[in-house]
């Protein structure tokens, strides 16, 4: 009997020592991030590194709590040997922390208590909360849930709105084609897809076949379209009249008269 207790004991203390050590280095990897990698670290990040210290404690009192544990409270631990040398294997057992098994470290590492200071404020405490009537501890509690309970309904509220527009944004009708895009950037661009115009061979200012018009701009603009046919025409009619005068002045005083 006494020898399958010891078994259960032993098989208890492995398993809580593999979970300790997960914790810790779970622990000592949030720590690290925290104060190296400070400047990429995000929200999501910390919350998932917070998550996995979360199942190893649940995961470490779920073991405790186990049926095959054996109530660690009812055990003892005794110094059996006391020395201010260096003890190797309790260096290495301990990642280099503990070096010592002195008179003056066995208080702290094996305390079964608080520590006084601690012990002493808990005292203080627990005296103020028994000095506390019913009926303010009562108003506390109701004061108290009622905070949660606005909190708890912003959260919600916001939360159905975030749903609502992630809904209506994923609804959306599409009132574009990016087929047709491509096909306007191309004709544009490169001329695809345009057709030669039937009258290209026609009458004079019509455009040709295959050929951007640009736009008609300001007259005497740089750049400036073609010129309107009014505007054409009157140009036509001023030019031949001058023509006509300056030759008929030449032929009056030209000394080779005819």
């Amino acid at each position: 009997m006494q020898q399958r207790e010891e078994k259960q004991l032993e098989s208890a203390l492995d398993s809580l020592i593999q979970r300790v050590n997960d914790l810790k280095s779970s622990i000592a990897a949030m720590i690290f991030k925290v104060e190296n990698e400070y400047e990429t670290l995000n929200w999501p990040q910390f919350l998932d590194n917070f998550a996995l210290l979360s199942g190893h404690l649940t995961s470490l009192s779920k073991l405790l709590n186990h049926d095959k544990c054996p109530p660690l409270r009812n055990l003892t631990v005794l110094p059996l040997n006391l020395s201010p040398e260096r003890d190797e294997q309790l260096a290495q057992l301990t990642e280099g922390r503990v070096t010592t098994f002195a008179h003056d470290l066995v208080p702290d590492y094996l305390r079964t208590k608080l520590e006084p200071m601690a012990e002493s404020k808990m005292l203080h405490f627990e005296q103020k909360a028994a000095t506390v009537t019913y009926e303010n501890a009562q108003k506390q509690v109701a004061a108290y849930q009622k905070v949660v309970s606005n909190i708890w309904d912003i959260v919600s509220k916001t939360r159905e709105e975030w749903e609502v527009e992630s809904s209506s944004r994923g609804n959306t009708q599409q009132h574009s084609s990016v087929s047709d895009t491509h096909l306007l950037v191309t004709a544009i661009g490169m001329g695809k897809g345009l057709k030669p115009n039937p009258n290209a061979n026609g009458a004079p200012g019509q455009p040709t076949g295959g050929m951007m018009v640009p736009p008609q701009g300001r007259p005497g603009s740089a750049g400036q379209g073609p010129i309107p046919p009014s505007t054409q025409t009157m140009t036509m009619n001023k030019t031949p009249s001058t023509i006509k005068t300056n030759i008929k002045s030449a032929t009056q005083i030209h000394p080779y008269n005819r």
